[in-house]
């Protein structure tokens, strides 16, 4: 059992690390100013379900295993960039498309499967995983997997609640902007090109990490 003195300086953190700019919340504010607040819940769920893989693999090991194969690190990175060059060009599509059309065109399920797929073809998640949960870990209170499943479990929670709050204000920002004549146009036009330079980011990190 993780000590609530251990437990809540690790709620906290977690809390930081999701407010940070980064990839993940990046991706919900885009889709929710883009498609509405819950678009953007629903990829929300669809990251979070996306951790709870990473969690499952840090706590069984296999993001070890994962980090020792680097062709296979370098293929799930690779997916995940070409996977944001394709939603930025269908984002790009968007643009010269009735606005009813590109605010009401995606299921909730298909903008949850963008954020599960978007989050598990991040391999960084795992390795990161791998650095920040066990600095909270002890073996001294019990099964260090049943600890990391408990801290994933609580950055999840952190996760859920700051990246929630991103989609309601963003997907009321994007409604605001919607009722502007070709407002939503340019909110399309914005998510391409941050979707974009998301993927390129990516793919040029895999290349730095090749030279």
């Amino acid at each position: 059992m993780i000590p609530p003195d251990v437990l809540w300086p690790f709620f906290a953190a977690s809390i930081a690390l999701a407010l940070a700019p980064g990839p993940d919340n990046i991706f919900v504010l885009t889709h929710a100013a883009q498609h509405g607040r819950a678009a953007g819940i629903a990829v929300t769920l669809g990251l979070c379900s996306g951790l709870v893989l990473h969690t499952s693999a840090v706590a069984l090991g296999l993001a070890a295993i994962l980090q020792a194969a680097p062709l296979a690190l370098q293929i799930v990175q690779s997916i995940g960039g070409l996977y944001l060059l394709y939603l930025a060009w269908g984002a790009w599509r968007a643009v010269a498309q009735p606005l009813s059309t590109t605010r009401s065109g995606l299921s909730r399920f298909a903008l949850y499967r963008r954020g599960v797929v978007m989050n598990v073809t991040n391999p960084k998640v795992s390795l990161f995983f791998i650095a920040f949960l066990p600095q909270f870990a002890n073996p001294e209170r019990g099964a260090l997997a049943v600890q990391i499943a408990a801290l994933g479990a609580t950055f999840i929670a952190a996760t859920l609640l700051v990246f929630g709050g991103i989609a309601v204000l963003a997907g009321a920002l994007g409604g605001w902007l919607s009722r502007m004549p070709g407002a939503q146009r340019t909110v399309n036009a914005l998510a391409a090109c941050v979707l974009a330079a998301l993927a390129l980011r990516l793919l040029f990190a895999l290349n730095t990490s090749n030279a």
